[in-house]
């Protein structure tokens, strides 16, 4: 593992209301662009690096409760398919194979033990 470049980069909020979200998150001080509600995407800068992403998702205000997915960094390409295979050959549900994405990164995702989707990216 150790040869192999995989930091946590972003939490990722799939929301029934962004609007109410962007909200109730600024008013914890995070800062978000003018007009991000009506955005398909958006995201923050926390300290330390990490980014807080918020994606509508009219399923998840049905559920009545959030739903998180964590995204590691894993380097390069070639990083991403090492630990999808890694995670996948330990057991592990993976959602999505490694794909090239159309918006310019390799990308898979594999599911945590309780479900969380777990996004791997370069």
């Amino acid at each position: 593992m150790n040869d192999i470049s995989i930091r946590m980069d972003a939490i990722g909020v799939a929301t029934g209301d962004l609007a109410a979200s962007l909200a109730f998150y600024r008013l914890l001080g995070l800062a978000f662009p003018e007009g991000a509600e009506r955005q398909p995407h958006v995201e923050t800068e926390l300290a330390g690096g990490i980014r807080l992403m918020f994606d509508p998702d009219e399923s998840a205000a049905d559920a009545g409760r959030g739903r998180i997915a964590l995204a590691f960094h894993c380097g390069d390409a070639a990083g991403v398919d090492a630990a999808y295979d890694r995670v996948t050959g330990a057991g592990h549900h993976g959602e999505s194979k490694p794909f090239d994405a159309p918006w310019g990164q390799r990308y898979a995702v594999v599911r945590d033990p309780d479900g969380n989707q777990i996004d791997l990216f370069a």
